[in-house]
């Protein structure tokens, strides 16, 4: 086995590469760029080595800084991750020839598997299915118009030389064929530095199934099985599982054998993947292989009990892979999530900024945890915004859709928003639960999930507000404890009053409604009095709404957050989290962030409009700006395109009117709110 690797990598995968070598006693090397000096996978390494600046083209895409730091530690093996230079022939051919052990396929193979046209003929003529397409050279627009009109539409245009759902449209009519191929080929070139693209006949409502591949230098190659990635949105995976619930045996096997013949058509060795899509009927379809672990690469060692990155790394060695086809088995159901900084409200906009908080569940053998950072680490603009991958693993598929469930309920993610409320709402939805999504569903029906924000019922904001009472309390409490005089009744904020108990009042914000809650009690004994007064939605502003009296009886919160007591006589259990400026509230199946206000806070103007200005909502460069002054556009017409977090991102006119200025030339990088674009 090797004794040092370095890790050309950053991020969780770095992390999760560098606990298997540990395991094994491998003494690790970590790189890193200029924003990522403090990063969790520097500190967990036994050394780390600055290599450029934040811009992956300045750190993580030199493979001559990376290979000058594996010289110069005495590394005998670089594992690559996902992402970077994990797929780059060139950079694993220079890794082979300074006599350092690439942890993945050669160059040679990586080569017949870089160009996805190239791809697409080799498996085709390996005898394994493939889609109708185009994957010609000639790459003249007039061309490509006549061979996607052959093929039919729907049809999909790829970018050749990519991955990660970059560089691809869908087209229906002919009509839309010239727009859509210039964007795929703007996107391209942004992305992977080529445009070429190739054409192939769309699948409806298809499913994305991949299957794990290895191989080793003694001419072993095998499957282990599969992992269905169809809960997909613009084409980036949301929901990865193992096994499929769509899969029969047959269908298993039958794609098994397609795999493994497809990697033996490249003489591949090491971990790869290869994917298909799959049609209703069961016809299925290669796409394409990743060279490379893949992101979802838990689930399947969660249903094997195998280490892959072990594998991979015993492979380089060359050691021959442990064990034939017919012992690799499937046991129970595993299931990963992509925990993101986006806002799934504002078109999954990538976030960016300090995780001021980030308590997820507690790691056990039914729930894992990938991650790259922890609380007071700073998500950054440069690289993939993914806070953790949550992985958990049952004996059935129902049974670990509830270990899900239970799970994200423990979730809290404060300072740049999370996907986290979108996912909870995924899982529970019935295309998900009776496992019937397509790859395609998110995108025509995300309004299923992404329903509007509602403030919580009554009887859950008293139980909230009793909470913070509550809290308060024993915090004024200990407080006293520790004091001078910890027996003092001036020191217990009871509300006490002289003849009678005195009233504390509590102001809530939740989903653009006010709430005001006039409260007395102490020790998980209260009577509210609650008012709501709409500001965003709903009722016109000003008006207001009482309800109560509201009695909450023996609240009771353990060290979980677990709340349980009686609303007006009736059981009621929640998660509760109170701070200084907000409560967490779950009731099993929603969760609400609730605004602690000042007790006599003013609303304000909600709701006001905008100033007429189309401002970048994040730092980026700016990829195109489609208007000019004088220009006429309406309201959510495109302005501009930029580019961010490695995502094309349309901005759009905020109202109908007319371009005063334009402030921004493509090819400029603006920081976040900047004006780019002001109407008259």
């Amino acid at each position: 086995m090797f004794h040092t690797l370095l890790i050309a990598n950053r991020g969780e995968i770095a992390c999760r590469v560098i606990r298997t070598a540990r395991k094994l006693g491998i003494h690790t090397v970590a790189v890193y760029s200029d924003a990522d000096a403090e990063a969790q996978h520097v500190r967990l390494a036994d050394e780390a080595h600055r290599i450029g600046g934040p811009a992956p083209g300045d750190s993580y895409l030199r493979g001559d800084a990376i290979l000058e730091v594996a010289k110069r530690t005495g590394a005998q093996a670089i594992h690559p991750g996902y992402g970077f230079l994990s797929e780059n022939a060139d950079f694993a051919d220079a890794v082979a020839a300074a006599g350092i052990a690439f942890v993945g396929p050669s160059g040679s193979s990586m080569r017949k598997m870089g160009s996805k046209a190239g791809a697409k003929e080799l498996m085709h003529s390996a005898g394994v299915p493939v889609v109708p397409g185009y994957t010609g050279e000639d790459q003249d627009p007039a061309r490509l118009q006549r061979e996607a009109d052959a093929i039919g539409y729907p049809l999909m245009i790829k970018a050749a030389h990519g991955g990660g759902g970059k560089g691809m449209r869908i087209v229906r009519v002919s009509g839309d064929f010239a727009a859509a191929l210039e964007s795929c080929q703007r996107e391209a070139k942004n992305a992977f530095g080529r445009d070429r693209v190739l054409l192939e006949r769309y699948v409806e409502k298809p499913r994305h199934i991949e299957i794990q591949v290895f191989a080793d230098a003694h001419g072993h190659t095998l499957h282990l099985n599969e992992r269905e990635c169809s809960a997909q949105r613009r084409y980036q995976k949301v929901v990865e599982e193992s096994p499929s619930p769509f899969l029969t045996p047959a269908l298993r096997g039958a794609m098994g054998a397609a795999a493994v013949q497809a990697a033996r058509a490249i003489d591949y060795v090491n971990a790869g993947t290869v994917e298909f899509i799959v049609g209703q009927d069961g016809g299925f379809y290669f796409m394409e292989i990743n060279t490379r672990l893949q992101v979802e690469h838990p689930v399947t060692e969660l249903v094997t009990g195998l280490d892959l990155v072990e594998l991979q790394l015993r492979v380089a060695t060359g050691e021959a892979l442990p064990f034939a086809q017919a012992d690799v088995q499937q046991h129970g159901h595993a299931i990963e999530l992509r925990l993101y900084a986006e806002d799934p409200a504002a078109g999954f906009l990538p976030g960016s900024g300090k995780l001021e908080r980030l308590r997820l569940p507690v790691p056990s053998a039914h729930v894992r945890l990938d991650g790259g950072v922890v609380e007071g680490d700073t998500v950054t603009i440069f690289y993939d915004p993914m806070i953790a991958k949550l992985i958990v693993w049952d004996e059935t598929r129902p049974r670990a859709l509830a270990r899900l469930r239970e799970a994200l309920m423990d979730c809290d993610i404060r300072g740049p928003k999370s996907n986290v409320t979108f996912l909870e709402a995924l899982v529970r939805h019935p295309s998900v639960i009776e496992g019937t999504i397509d790859t395609g569903y998110l995108d025509r029906a995300l309004d299923e999930v992404l329903t509007p924000a509602t403030p919580p019922p009554a009887s859950l904001l008293a139980l909230a507000a009793a909470a913070v009472l509550l809290h308060e309390e024993q915090a004024t409490r200990a407080c006293a404890a520790s004091g001078t005089d910890p027996s003092s009744p001036w020191a217990i904020t009871d509300g006490w009053r002289l003849g009678h108990g005195g009233a504390r009042r509590l102001v809530f914000d939740s989903a653009g409604t006010r709430h005001v809650l006039s409260a007395r009690g102490h020790d998980g004994d209260y009577e509210l009095m609650l008012r709501l007064d709409e500001l965003k939605h709903g009722a016109a502003r000003g008006e207001s709404q009482a309800v109560g009296p509201l009695r909450v009886e023996s609240l009771r919160i353990d060290a979980q957050g677990r709340a349980s007591a009686r609303v007006d006589g009736v059981a009621l259990a929640a998660r509760v989290h109170v701070d200084a400026e907000t409560v967490l509230l779950h009731d099993g199946s929603q969760r609400w962030l609730i605004e602690r206000l000042g007790a006599y806070a003013f609303a304000g103007n909600a709701g006001a409009g905008g100033d007429g200005t189309l401002k970048a909502p994040m730092p980026g460069r700016v990829v195109l700006v489609k208007v000019q002054p004088g220009d006429t556009v309406t309201e959510g017409q495109e302005c501009a395109v930029m580019e961010a977090m490695k995502m094309e991102l349309g901005l759009k006119a905020p109202r109908t009117g007319i371009v005063k200025a334009v402030r921004v030339s493509a090819g400029d990088f603006v920081e976040a709110d900047a004006v780019l674009v002001v109407l008259e």
